[in-house]
């Protein structure tokens, strides 16, 4: 019998059958679940069909920053993966968030600066500029994205892979809003990482290719030409403000936001009923 390849629907829909099913049942997965996609329109092949398996709606995007060497061979620069909205936590008054991981899989925290869109994103459009993307926001926030999937190595397997399994996204916490933003420089937006009290991690907006509207105005495009244009009330995340760390259950994060706030997240095990 001739071995599928990426190119067939069929392939496409049995790895996402595959991912979720992983996701849903908080198991890991030691190798890729079937032909390794190649390209980014493959890996968001497999996303749309994912999208469609999971039980609940889309409350934002995350957005992922490609690194060079892929970049040159993919041709863009970021990428985008769905939120959805029961992994969307709230901690606006010092609480602490809670990051439910798949034992085996891959786990980190991200430091982010979250926009919350105001209004939908104009039918038919599916280019948008800075200013048109800052048009659509309604506030912008400090946050933690939830990196995670079954998949221990998927960050070295390459962003097709990451596209394919949800962006490497299981969930985002929005902190307090950051008043006054559109007046402010991105050298004002600063943050430290910490997990388990030792410093991982300095970055803020400056950290950010082309800066935090830039990543929002490739959202908003990537996601219109997929498909999935944007809505009032939605999440996008801009980018991994002080880089990528790994986290384990029983670790406990903590982001600090200067005088916008400060964030914390403690990781603990999945079950199947966290998905």
């Amino acid at each position: 019998m001739q071995t599928p390849t990426i190119d067939d629907g069929s392939a496409s829909a049995a790895i996402a059958h595959r991912l979720v099913a992983a996701r849903r049942g908080a198991r890991a997965l030691p190798d890729y679940p079937g032909p390794l996609p190649q390209t980014l329109d493959q890996g968001y092949a497999i996303q749309d069909r994912a999208i469609g398996l999971w039980p609940q709606p889309i409350a934002g995007w995350k957005v992922g920053r490609i690194p060079p060497g892929w970049e040159t061979r993919l041709g863009e620069e970021r990428l985008v993966g769905p939120i959805f909205g029961n992994a969307v936590q709230t901690a606006t008054g010092g609480q602490t968030g809670r990051f439910a991981l798949i034992e085996g899989g891959f786990a980190a925290v991200e430091a982010e600066f979250v926009f919350r869109l105001g209004a939908d994103a104009p039918a038919g459009r599916t280019q948008f500029d800075h200013a048109q993307a800052a048009a659509l926001v309604d506030t912008l926030s400090i946050g933690i994205e939830l990196a995670g999937s079954p998949l221990p190595d998927i960050n070295t397997l390459g962003p097709p892979i990451v596209v394919s399994d949800f962006g490497n996204n299981a969930g985002l916490i929005v902190g307090p809003e950051i008043p006054g933003w559109r007046t402010l420089a991105d050298e004002a937006l600063r943050c430290e990482t910490f997990i388990d009290d030792r410093l991982v991690g300095r970055g803020g907006a400056e950290s950010i290719a082309g800066g935090l509207l830039a990543a929002l105005a490739f959202a908003l495009s990537r996601c219109a030409s997929r498909g999935y244009p944007l809505k009032a009330g939605m999440w996008v995340t801009t980018g991994a403000a002080t880089g990528i760390h790994d986290i384990l259950a029983g670790q406990r994060a903590m982001i600090s936001f200067g005088r916008w706030g400060r964030m914390h997240c403690e990781a603990v095990l999945a079950s199947g009923e966290d998905a």
